[in-house]
């Protein structure tokens, strides 16, 4: 039986974006963020509602400023009291996980899409996606990109427009592009 592009994107393998379910997923998630941003100026209770109606996992107390984008919406699961600020972009081909009480800043960027290194590959148009965790009690700075594949620790601290491109430990405060690490707890 041929797995579908949607399956195999879920499982972390090489899928074409432009198969007709996943356009179909696209759709019903801009669809969704029109009346998710739409919403800006009503209660956060509203904005919670309609978060629930897409995301994978919402938890209490959770909060997403908009404007607010996804790619997919389904493969966000938000933790309790987690709160994203103005112009987020999560790009969710892959599971992006971010833990309770955490804190992110103002257009913060997280990617979970990712491309083939090799030419021919990528020339195809395939490409696969890495999910992306974030701990509980973790504070991203604004302007911060996250990049496919990594793993913030609890209590981690992202400075302001840091590009995280590896891990970064429970504890750690990392700054810079690439962020480096300058003090753990």
């Amino acid at each position: 039986m041929t797995r579908s592009d949607k399956d195999k994107m879920l499982a972390g393998e090489l899928y074409h974006p432009s198969a007709p379910e996943l356009q179909v997923e696209l759709a019903a998630c801009a669809a969704w963020l029109a009346r998710y941003n739409a919403a800006m100026g009503e209660a956060a209770d509203v904005w919670r509602a309609l978060l629930r109606e897409r995301a994978g996992s919402v938890g209490e107390g959770a909060m997403l400023r908009p404007p607010f984008y996804c790619g997919y919406g389904f493969n966000l699961h938000i933790g309790k009291h987690v709160f994203l600020n103005y112009n987020c972009v999560i790009l969710d081909t892959a599971r992006v996980t971010i833990g309770d009480d955490t804190r992110i800043g103002p257009a913060v960027q997280i990617y979970t899409a990712d491309h083939p290194r090799d030419p021919a590959i990528r020339r195809s148009g395939l490409e696969c996606g890495k999910p992306v965790t974030i701990g509980a009690n973790v504070w991203i700075g604004g302007g911060a990109i996250v990049l496919p594949g990594v793993t913030i620790g609890d209590n981690a601290i992202v400075g302001a427009g840091s590009v995280v491109s590896r891990d970064v430990p429970a504890g750690a405060t990392v700054v810079g592009n690439p962020a480096r690490i300058v003090s753990k707890n």
